[in-house]
């Protein structure tokens, strides 16, 4: 099997492109003009860059990762979130169309949205199932459902081979501390090698689906090759972890007394208090499971936090 992976660079790319290899496949990995670790560099905004990515790889499936995945940066950009995430995947789109003219077979695209579209909902629609309206409630989350109302669109009218993976969060080894679990990880970390006993967090009181990110790209690949053409699917654990137990249990890994203070800069606008799917679509389509525990995660977080603080 012959894939190709935009955002190859970024921290799910980096552990999709190592599963993929793992189970036999010949992977080309993409990234962005400014990332020079990999073999391929494409630009959402240059469809040429993309075509001769495809080119290359004559792939059997698109993993299509490359986006701008931070939501406080959606609130800050907006308008180059959609340039980004809608735009480029429609330039993608047309770019696969292009090369299965002349390569006379049609690579199926995986497309990774977000749980981020679901929006908060009344806890009665919970878990949230495939089927439910979509109600974005920032710039990030409407750029990730405007990209499947573009993929589903033109595949209906021009035909083509689509499959979206609705991914709620994940963490693990490798992940920018941007997001909240590699933060904490980060920042405890600096307390363990003596840089003071304070802690500051956001939303503590949250409650997310959480999944470690090896789990999450092996559910990508399951749905490369067993997804049902146009259907969506949600990769998820199933059940929900308050951000505050997440700490306690890094607190516990890391074994250091901490102060714990609330950050008012790291509290979103449009916070969701809670969020989880249901994984029974995706379990039923490819017998998918996860392994990985959170304990175990949490662990690995940590330990790769710890090992970036030496020099």
């Amino acid at each position: 099997m012959r894939a190709l992976v935009t955002g190859a660079g970024g921290f799910v790319g980096h552990h999709l492109v190592r599963e993929l290899e793992a189970q036999g496949w010949s992977v080309v990995a993409a990234g962005g003009p400014s990332d020079e670790r990999l073999p391929v560099r494409i630009d959402l905004g240059d469809e040429a860059s993309l075509l001769a990515a495809l080119d290359r790889a004559k792939p059997e499936t698109v993993f299509h990762l490359a986006a701008q995945s931070f939501v406080p940066e959606s609130l800050r950009a907006p308008h180059e979130t959609y340039e980004v995430n809608v735009l480029g995947t429609a330039r993608l789109l047309s770019a696969v169309r292009e090369h299965a003219r002349h390569a006379r077979t049609m690579p199926r695209l995986l497309f990774t949205s977000s749980a981020e579209v679901y929006g908060a909902r009344d806890a009665s629609e919970l878990p949230f199932l495939e089927s439910l309206s979509l109600q974005p409630r920032n710039p990030y989350a409407a750029s990730k459902a405007a990209a499947e109302a573009v993929l589903l669109g033109e595949m209906h009218s021009f035909g083509g081979d689509v499959v979206i993976a609705r991914a709620f969060n994940h963490i693990g080894p490798g992940q920018s501390e941007r997001f909240a679990a590699a933060s904490f990880a980060r920042g405890l970390a600096r307390i363990a090698a003596g840089a003071g006993t304070v802690l500051e967090v956001g939303n503590l009181d949250a409650e997310r689906d959480v999944l470690d990110v090896r789990d999450v790209v092996r559910a990508y690949v399951a749905l490369a090759l067993h997804g049902e053409r146009g259907e969506v699917y949600n990769v998820c654990s199933g059940r929900t972890v308050a951000m505050r137990e997440l700490l306690r249990e890094l607190i516990l890994i890391a074994g250091v007394p901490v102060e714990v203070r609330s950050d008012p800069g790291r509290m979103r606008p449009s916070e969701i208090p809670v969020s989880f799917g249901s994984n029974a679509k995706l379990i039923a389509r490819t017998g998918w499971s996860p392994r990985v525990t959170l304990r175990e995660s949490l662990r690995d977080i940590y330990d790769d936090a710890r090992n970036r603080l030496v020099p």
